[in-house]
Order: structure tokens, then sequence, then C-alpha cells
């Protein structure tokens, strides 16, 4: 099983909460993906952090530990699922429709703590390990 990790799981980890270091010990960092987009919100989050240079360098310590997921694949899913939630007047954070939709491109399971918004995405699997 291949996992693709949401923002928040990440932040999640990097803190040591929720147990998330045993939990992806026994999945395996191997089987640990995340997209461009989750990188980007990382990488913002240490910018406009009070310490900037070293939470970038922590962000870029934890990106490298995963294998990254390019968003260019899953990009005709993300304009159908827009178009279809946009007239189902259920809009999504532009993010994190294009998180779900590289977990749906690529076959993986999302693991995150926002289930409310990606669970609006067809054909998504989720996963919550904060729970």
């Amino acid at each position: 099983m291949r996992y693709l990790l949401d923002t928040n799981i990440c932040i999640y980890f990097l803190k040591g909460k929720f147990d998330l270091v045993k939990i992806f010990d026994k999945i395996g960092f191997e089987n640990l993906y995340v997209s461009e987009i989750t990188i980007a919100e990382l990488k913002f989050g240490a910018a406009k952090s009070n310490r900037p240079d070293s939470n970038k360098a922590i962000v870029d310590k934890l990106v490298n530990k995963f294998k990254q997921i390019p968003i260019s694949s899953s990009l005709d899913i993300f304009a159908a699922e827009k178009a279809r939630l946009r007239k189902d007047g259920n809009i999504v954070d532009d993010f994190d429709l294009l998180i779900g939709s590289t977990a749906i491109y690529n076959e993986m399971t999302l693991v995150t703590n926002n289930e409310k918004h990606f669970i609006r995405l067809n054909n998504i699997h989720i996963e919550n390990w904060t729970k």
C-alpha cells in the first residue's frame, strides 16, 4: 500500500503527535509520499514563521525522507473534480483539491486529518492516522 501524506499529517509528525513516528516506521518510509503541493505548503509555513531559516532546514530534512509526487499527471482529475464540485456548490480549496487529485491519479491512500474536505472527491481513499 502506498500513502500520500497531507500537509497536516507532516506537521503532526514534525511535532511528534499521534505516535506518527511509530506508524511511519511500521508502514515504512518507502511507502510514504508527499505531493509537491504539500512541500510548497510546508515551505510557506517555514518562511512565515519566527525562525524561517531553521524551520526551512527542518522542512527540507523532512521532505527528503519521503518520495515526492509531481502534480502534473493529476491535473485532468483536478479540473474535472473542481468543475463537478463547483456545479454542486461544494468548493474545495485548490491546494487540497490538487493533493486529493494526486492521490486519486496515483491510486494512493490519502492520509489526512481533514476528511471533511477530501471526502467530497470521487474515487478517493482516505485514512486518518490521528484517531
